[in-house]
């Protein structure tokens, strides 16, 4: 009997190319975001999608809290409709971040996830800032 990961057979190598391909299209990682912050002109916003409280404990410098209930058309014309959106949650054990970008493209906006939200922030060794700028 076959184990778990070799019961299904991977997809043929065009099909994978084209599929990891596209990731990149829909997410980025905390590493690239953390380099692309350093450049004053990165061409995004990031959008920290948590609670207002959470994004007070802790979040990744620069970004703006936009929890992702609060993501809507009005709110969102601050902005030129080809902005760049990248959204964070908490991590990878929440739907924030998704729940955020769906909200987005629903408005026609471009936008991406940071993979890892705040979990893998720290876990590059990054460091969050607080609402009071600490």
């Amino acid at each position: 009997m076959p184990n778990a990961v070799i019961a299904v057979p991977a997809a043929p190598s065009p099909e994978a190319e084209a599929h990891f391909a596209a990731s990149f299209t829909f997410e980025t990682d905390c590493w690239d975001m953390h380099e692309a912050l350093s450049d004053r002109e990165h061409g995004f916003v990031l959008l920290d999608v948590r609670s207002p409280v959470m994004f007070a404990k802790g979040h990744v410098p620069g970004a703006i809290n936009l929890p992702h209930g609060k993501i809507i058309g009005s709110k969102m014309a601050a902005w030129p409709a080809d902005t760049l959106f990248v959204t964070y949650c908490a991590g990878p054990h929440c739907n924030g971040a998704a729940r955020g970008a769906l909200r987005l493209a629903r408005l026609g906006r471009p936008v991406k996830i940071m993979a890892g939200g705040v979990t893998g922030w720290l876990d590059e060794g990054f460091e969050l800032e607080t609402s009071n700028g600490e």
